[in-house]
């Protein structure tokens, strides 16, 4: 069952530093069988306020998705994201195919 993970990010620091995290981010979820299903692509707000970035990745398991957050290629860049934004970032469990 895919796992999607969603991250919610505003800037509250440096836009230079956290360029630098996005940049080094894809190589952290790539060896994990992630793949970026939404990365800023313009949005629109249909209801509410939202000053923030929002990524979406897919996982092939949520224990993917676990093993990735917890590797230690993304640990060593998390630093730079939460010096640097405020947000969070949250892992739902797919619907299964029908």
């Amino acid at each position: 069952m895919p796992a999607y993970v969603i991250a919610e990010a505003e800037l509250t620091g440096d836009p230079e530093t956290v360029a630098t995290y996005s940049a080094k981010l894809v190589s952290t979820i790539e060896p994990h069988g992630g793949r970026y299903l939404v990365r800023g692509a313009p949005w629109q707000i249909l209801e509410g306020e939202s000053k923030a970035f929002t990524g979406v990745i897919e996982f092939p398991t949520p224990e993917a998705a676990r093993q990735w957050y917890d590797s230690p290629a993304y640990q060593e860049i998390v630093p730079l994201r939460v010096r640097n934004t405020r947000g969070r970032i949250l892992i739902f469990e797919g619907v299964p195919a029908a």
